[in-house]
């Protein structure tokens, strides 16, 4: 666990439920999950997002009983999910290139 950070309070702070708990036992008798299925995940609620905001702007344009601020909540969120997943993505290449250009 972070030196100083309680459960609680990494709880409260919006850390997923499995995340502090991972923290604290490091390198203990933990199956651990693989990288490409934390990655694979993150793209499937980013595109999760995607689907919701879609169909809050389509019962929006229909009538359907979404009011406005339903579909701009979706919308921010869908936006926000895949500027982080493009930002992650960016950092991702630069780190790749960046071994790439080292010398042995």
């Amino acid at each position: 666990m972070m030196p100083g950070v309680s459960a609680v309070a990494a709880g409260a702070a919006g850390w997923p439920a499995g995340v502090t708990g991972g923290l604290a036992q490091a390198g203990k008798d933990q199956p651990t999950t693989p990288f490409a299925d934390l990655v694979s995940n993150a793209i499937g609620q980013v595109d999760l997002l995607d689907t919701q905001a879609n169909a809050a702007v389509t019962g929006l344009m229909s009538g359907n009983g979404v009011d406005v601020h339903q579909a701009m909540i979706a919308t921010e969120k869908a936006s926000m999910a895949f500027e982080l997943a493009l930002a992650v993505r960016s950092k991702a290449v630069q780190a790749y290139q960046s071994v790439m250009s080292m010398q042995f």
